[in-house]
């Protein structure tokens, strides 16, 4: 069983499109499953669930939706924390929360604080998150140390990296799952993924559910995950 899941949630929007609703409602479906998701994963004994929520990019998109999702997401907050606590899971995020509303910024600090001893698993939110901006926070944090004395620059070493980005102290995921058809990493944990599996579905977000990701880790089962090396 992988360690660590990342999922990429798309397909929201389409979803809608095909039922002829507006895309929030494909959004507050998709959080239903997100918390579908969140309990199967615990059930199976995955350590580390981490859910792509809201990218860095994301904040182009319209203000209504951008407003709504942000409304979304604390409601999330509110209504979960009490079987977050219940399930013995540790809420975190990814990202530069600094630029979300100060409700969420509030909801997400009370729901970490909480949870902050337990230990059955982790979830992660990856909000107002991009992988470039991350990369790019790190070679800063790293640059200054160098700057000032604290190290130099050749005992910068992987660790030194893995140690200064948002994920510091967590294993990288062992599977990453996209849905919606689309093949492509959309700037979600760029360094971490490295030798990740990888599974993208047709299947759109608010339709995916704990059938289909038991299919996937069948799959991941009959990976043979080499590493670069040979058997």
């Amino acid at each position: 069983m992988p360690g660590h899941i990342a999922m990429i949630m798309d397909g929201n929007g389409r979803w809608a499109k095909k039922r002829l609703l507006n895309r929030i409602k494909g959004h507050e479906k998709g959080a239903d499953v997100v918390r579908e998701m969140v309990r199967a994963c615990r059930k199976l004994g995955i350590s580390i669930l981490t859910l792509y929520a809201f990218s860095t990019e994301n904040w182009g998109r319209p203000k209504t939706e951008v407003g709504a999702l942000m409304l979304l997401l604390r409601r999330f907050l509110v209504s979960e924390q009490e079987e977050l606590i219940r399930s013995n899971i540790r809420f975190n995020t990814l990202g530069r929360t600094e630029h979300l509303p100060d409700d969420v910024q509030a909801s997400i600090h009370v729901v970490k604080k909480l949870t902050r001893h337990n230990d059955g698993m982790t979830l992660n939110l990856a909000l107002s998150y991009g992988g470039r901006e991350e990369i790019t926070r790190m070679v800063r944090q790293i640059a200054r140390m160098v700057d000032s004395g604290l190290m130099t620059a050749d005992a910068i070493t992987e660790r030194t990296v893995a140690e200064h980005l948002y994920t510091t102290g967590m294993a990288d995921p062992d599977l990453l799952i996209r849905t919606s058809g689309e093949m492509r990493l959309s700037n979600f944990l760029l360094w971490q993924i490295a030798y990740a599996e990888l599974f993208f579905t047709r299947t759109l977000w608010p339709d995916f559910n704990e059938a289909e990701l038991i299919r996937i880790l069948k799959d991941f089962q009959s990976r043979d995950r080499r590493y670069g090396q040979v058997d």
